[in-house]
């Protein structure tokens, strides 16, 4: 029973080890197409308000607010494109990690928005920009890879190919 169990684990292991990151790429893309396609309709995303007023902060008014959100949507959907498609690695990693900074912003520009009792009891706006912490991680494990860099399913493997090989 104990080699069934072993052998099954070793082959879901692999297939995670060769699938996680070209599925991880994929699904942060879908994540930042459909956020950032909704943006283009007013009214519909629930993100609109609170993006708009902090991009007219950062920007000090500079920006319409019109303008800006209909920005914010292209922005969130190229990154999604670059994903999806893996094309231009780098630089939808930088647009993603400049989109998450100011994603981040509300938390310090606008907490009464994004907390009912700042700092510990998110509103429901903070709690969607804290799980940005998640995309944010997920494009670091993307932009580990853009040199080649890959997940390995076994750690005997990865000492030897570290070790220049056995």
């Amino acid at each position: 029973m104990e080699r069934l169990y072993t052998s099954i684990d070793i082959r879901l292991t692999r297939w995670m080890a060769r699938y996680g990151i070209l599925l991880l790429r994929i699904s942060l893309g879908v994540v930042f197409f459909w956020f950032g396609i909704l943006k283009f309709f007013p009214g519909i995303s629930p993100a609109q308000d609170l993006a708009v007023r902090t991009i007219h902060i950062l920007t000090f008014g500079l920006i319409p607010d019109h303008i800006s959100i209909i920005l914010l949507a292209a922005w969130e959907t190229l990154i999604g494109v670059g994903l999806i498609s893996g094309i231009f690695m780098r630089a939808t990693l930088l647009l993603l990690w400049l989109q998450m900074l100011g994603a981040m912003t509300p938390l310090f520009l606008l907490p009464q928005d994004a907390f009912t009792h700042i700092p510990y009891a998110p509103t429901l706006e903070g709690q969607y920009i804290i799980k940005n912490l998640v995309l944010i991680s997920a494009g670091i494990v993307l932009g580990a890879t853009v040199r080649g860099g890959r997940l390995v399913a076994d750690s005997h493997a990865a000492q030897s190919e570290k070790s220049g090989g056995a």
